[in-house]
C-alpha cells in the first residue's frame, strides 16, 4: 500500500498447447473433510482415467470427473445450445515420483508434469500429477481443493469447445488475454460448485460450511505479487480469482460464457516503481496507521454524513477493551466515538504474517463502524455485520478511483487472505460476527463492486 507514505502463484507453462494451472504459493491450509458421498459403489478409476495406479486419489478424481461429466452434460446445452462431446484424450493420471512413467500427453517426461494439473487443447486431454499435486491439495485444503483444480480445468476443455480455445487465442490475443482466460475457467468452477451444493450431483456433495476451503484453495492460486494483468502467463490476484468464483457460484455458467476484455475488470497490477518492488509493496506497521486513516476519514464522512465525527484513533499495547466483548486488535469505541488500536501484540503479528493492507483491511472495518453509528444505523447485530465488510469493500474499491495510485502489488490478497482466515472485520460492538469467511469475502466483494449504496 502507498497513500500519502511509500505504502501474491499460480504456476503456467503455456507452450500453445499446455497450460497449467495449479502450482499453489504458500498459505493456510484450511482442511474441511470429504466431498464423496459415502455409497456402496464408487467409482472404479480404471474406467475413468486413463495410466492411473486405481489409488485412492485416482478413485477422487475420477469421482469428481464422472460428476463434471454429467453437469456439464446438462448446462452446456442450456447456455451454448449444442451438445457436450467429452474429452477425446480423455482424463490422464500421472505418476511423477516414477522416473520411468509413461510420456504423458503433450509433454516429453512425466517430471514436466510434477505439482500440476493442465488442460491441453491439441490433445483434448485433462491430466494431473497424483503423486506431488492432488494428495498436496487433499491435504491443505480437503477433498473441495482437488475438486476445484479439476472443475477449473474441464472449465478451459469448455472454451476449447466455445470459441475461446487456443486457436482463437492466438489469432486474437488482445481479445483473449490468458488472465481473461482464466477468469472464465474459475468461474465455471463456480457455477459447478454451485451445482453440488444445491445437492444435485450423484457422486459428490458439499455443504456451505466447505466453502472456506474451496476459497482458500483458490487464493493459494493468485499470481505472485508484481505480476502484470497483461503478462502472457497473468491468472489474477486473490481479488481476481474469487470474484469469477463468485460470479460462476452466484450467476451460473451463462454468465461465465459472457465475459470478455470489455465487461470484466482485474486488480492484478505490477508494481509502482523500484522502491515499492523493493518492499514488496508493504509499508512498516508504524506507517499503516496513519497512512490509511488519512484516507478512511473523509470517505467515511461522505458515507456517513452530516453526523460524522472524525474519530480519535488511540494506540494501545495490547488487544482494545473500550467494549465489553473484544472487536479483535482494533475496535470501534461507540462511547466517544473513538478507534483503538493494538500496536503491540496481534495486530503487528498480522501486518507481518499477510501484509500491510492486512492491516489496513482490519481497520477500515471499524470506521465503517464508525460510519454505522453516525448515520444512525444500528452497530451490533447481523446487519451491522454485514455492512461494516461490504463498506470495507466499498472503500477499498474508492483507492482505486484515485488519480494517485495508493494500492500496491499484493494489497488485494491481503484484504482476501485476511477476511477469510479472521473474522475481525465482521465484528459487531458486542463481538458477533459473521462465522463463514465466505459470506465475509463475499460481502467484501459486493462492496467493491456495487459501491456504499448497496451495503
Amino acid at each position: 500500500m502507498r497513500g500519502r507514505l511509500p505504502g501474491t502463484v499460480l504456476g503456467l507453462l503455456l507452450s500453445g498447447a499446455l497450460v497449467a494451472c495449479t502450482t499453489a504459493v504458500p498459505g493456510v491450509p484450511v482442511s474441511q473433510g470429504r466431498v464423496v458421498k459415502e455409497t456402496p459403489d464408487g467409482v472404479d478409476p480404471k474406467a475413468v482415467v486413463e495410466n492411473t495406479d486405481g489409488g485412492d486419489t485416482d478413485r477422487l478424481a475420477a469421482t469428481i470427473v464422472e460428476d463434471l461429466r454429467v453437469y456439464w452434460g446438462a448446462t452446456f446445452p442450456e447456455v451454448f445450445d449444442k451438445e457436450f462431446t467429452d474429452l477425446k484424450g480423455g482424463y490422464y493420471s500421472v505418476d511423477t515420483a516414477d522416473a520411468d512413467a509413461p510420456e504423458p500427453p503433450c509433454t516429453d517426461a512425466a517430471p514436466e508434469v510434477e505439482g500440476n494439473a493442465f488442460y491441453c487443447p491439441t490433445a483434448d486431454v485433462i491430466a494431473w500429477d497424483r503423486a506431488a499435486l492432488l494428495p498436496v491439495l487433499e491435504d491443505r485444503f480437503g477433498e473441495a481443493g482437488v475438486m476445484l483444480v479439476l472443475a477449473h480445468e474441464m472449465g478451459h476443455a469448455v472454451q476449447n469447445r466455445t470459441g475461446a480455445g487456443l486457436d482463437e487465442r492466438r489469432a486474437d490475443p488482445e481479445k483473449w488475454p490468458t488472465i481473461l482466460v482464466e477468469a472464465m475457467a474459475d468461474c465455471y468452477a463456480g457455477a459447478f460448485i454451485r451445482w453440488v451444493v444445491d445437492g444435485r450431483a450423484e457422486h459428490l456433495e458439499f455443504r456451505p460450511d466447505q466453502l472456506d476451503a474451496a476459497l482458500a484453495a483458490m487464493i493459494s492460486f493468485r499470481d505472485p505479487i508484481g505480476t502484470e494483468a497483461t503478462d502472457r502467463g497473468a491468472h489474477g490476484d486473490a481479488f481476481d480469482r474469487v470474484s469469477a468464483f463468485l460470479d460462476g457460484y452466484e450467476s451460473g455458467a451463462r454468465l461465465c460464457s459472457e465475459m470478455t476484455v470489455d465487461n470484466r475488470t482485474f486488480t492484478l497490477s505490477g508494481f509502482i516503481d523500484a522502491s515499492d518492488a523493493a518492499r514488496g509493496g508493504n509499508i512498516e506497521f508504524d506507517q499503516i496507521v496513519e497512512s490509511i486513516t488519512t484516507l478512511l476519514d473523509p470517505y467515511f464522512a461522505e458515507v456517513a454524513g452530516s453526523g460524522w465525527r472524525k474519530p480519535e484513533v488511540r494506540e494501545t499495547e495490547a488487544r482494545p477493551a473500550c467494549t465489553a466483548e473484544p472487536q479483535g486488535p482494533v475496535a470501534f469505541c461507540p462511547d466517544g466515538g473513538a478507534i483503538e488500536v493494538d500496536v503491540a501484540r496481534e495486530l503487528p503479528g498480522i501486518h507481518a504474517e499477510i501484509g500491510d493492507y492486512a492491516t489496513g483491511t482490519l481497520v477500515a472495518g471499524r470506521y465503517a463502524l464508525a460510519s454505522l453509528a453516525a448515520a444512525g444505523e444500528p452497530v451490533a447485530g447481523p446487519d451491522a455485520q454485514k455492512a461494516a465488510v461490504c463498506l470495507t469493500g466499498s472503500f477499498t474499491a474508492s483507492l482505486f478511483d484515485r488519480e494517485q495510485r495508493f494500492l500496491s502489488p499484493g494489497d488485494m490478497d491481503e484484504a482476501v487472505r485476511v477476511l477469510l482466515d479472521y473474522d475481525y472485520v465482521a465484528r459487531d460492538v458486542d463481538g458477533a460476527s459473521l462465522r463463514s469467511g465466505f459470506e465475509r469475502v463475499t460481502l467484501f466483494r459486493k462492496g467493491f463492486v456495487s459501491g456504499a449504496q448497496e451495503c
